[in-house]
C-alpha cells in the first residue's frame, strides 16, 4: 500500500513537473517525465497525451535547429503512437520528409553526393537494399556520369572528336556536365577545323598536288590543342607538310610547292 500510494503521489506531481520543463525548454526532462507517465499509465490516463506534447515540441526545436535526423525520428514515433492531432502531426512528417527530399537532390547536383546521401538516411531507413532508395538511385547516377566522364577524356586524348561528342552528350549530372564545359570547347574548336578542312580541299582533291588526308588531319589537331584557331592551325600544317594555302574563291586548299626552276 506504501508503494501504490508513493506512485500515486509522484503520478500527480509528474504533469505538474512536465509542464515546467516543457516551459523551460528542457524537453530531455520533459520526454523523461512523459515516460514515466507513460509507465504509470495504469494509475491515469493523461500519460500518453503529455508524451505526445513533449515529442511533438522536441522534434519542432530539433528540426529548426538543423537536426532532421533525431526530428524525423521523434515525428515519426508521434504519427505512430496515435495520440495528439494525428492529421496535423502526419501532415508535418510529410511535409517534413519532402524538403530533405530537395534538400538532398540539391546537394546532389552541386556535386555534393556523400552529403547528400548522408541526409537521405531517415528516409531510406527500413527499406532494403535494392529497393529503389534515393540514396542508391543517386549513386547510380554519379557512378554512370563519373564513368562516361572517364570515357570522354580517354577519347579526347585519341582524338576521335564525334565519339568524344557522343559521350559528352551523354552526361546528364549539372556537375559533371559543369566540369566538362572545357573538353566541350575543345571537341567542338577540333570538330570546326575538321569541318573547315574538308571545305578548304573541296576544290582541286582530285589533283595530284593537293595535300590531305590523315597526314594534315592530325598535324591541324596537334595546333588545335594547342591552342590555335581551326584556319590558322590548316595554314601552318599545310607549311609544315611543305605545301602552299591556295585559295579558290570562297574555299581553300593545300598545294604542294613546286620546284623553282634555276
Amino acid at each position: 500500500m506504501a508503494i501504490a500510494a508513493g506512485a500515486y503521489w509522484w503520478e500527480g506531481q509528474l504533469p505538474g513537473k512536465l509542464r515546467q520543463a516543457s516551459r523551460e525548454g528542457d524537453l530531455n526532462a520533459c520526454l523523461r517525465y512523459s515516460e514515466q507517465l507513460a509507465a504509470l499509465r495504469w494509475l491515469g490516463k493523461g500519460a500518453p497525451e503529455e508524451q505526445a506534447v513533449c515529442r511533438r515540441e522536441q522534434a519542432q526545436r530539433l528540426w529548426a535547429k538543423g537536426e532532421p535526423h533525431a526530428a524525423l525520428g521523434l515525428q515519426q514515433q508521434l504519427v505512430q503512437s496515435g495520440y495528439g492531432d494525428g492529421s496535423l502531426d502526419r501532415k508535418t512528417l510529410i511535409r517534413w520528409r519532402r524538403e530533405l527530399h530537395e534538400q538532398a537532390v540539391n546537394l546532389f547536383h552541386a556535386g555534393e553526393l556523400e552529403s547528400a546521401i548522408t541526409l537521405l538516411a531517415p528516409l531510406d531507413q527500413g527499406k532494403p537494399a535494392g529497393s529503389g532508395r534515393l540514396s542508391e538511385q543517386l549513386q547510380e547516377t554519379w557512378n554512370r556520369n563519373r564513368l562516361e566522364n572517364d570515357r570522354l577524356q580517354q577519347l579526347m586524348t585519341n582524338q576521335r572528336w564525334w565519339e568524344a561528342l557522343d559521350s559528352l552528350n551523354r552526361l546528364d549530372h549539372p556537375w559533371w556536365q559543369e566540369q566538362a564545359n572545357g573538353s566541350r570547347r575543345t571537341i567542338e574548336s577540333a570538330i570546326n577545323a575538321l569541318n573547315s578542312t574538308q571545305e578548304h580541299q573541296q576544290h582541286g582533291v582530285s589533283n595530284t598536288d593537293v595535300i590531305a588526308g590523315v597526314k594534315l588531319d592530325e598535324a591541324v589537331r596537334n595546333r588545335l590543342v594547342s591552342g590555335l584557331d581551326p584556319w590558322e592551325a590548316f595554314q601552318e600544317s599545310c607549311r609544315e607538310l611543305g605545301g602552299a594555302v591556295e585559295e579558290d574563291g570562297p574555299e581553300s586548299f593545300c598545294l604542294r610547292r613546286r620546284a623553282e626552276g634555276p
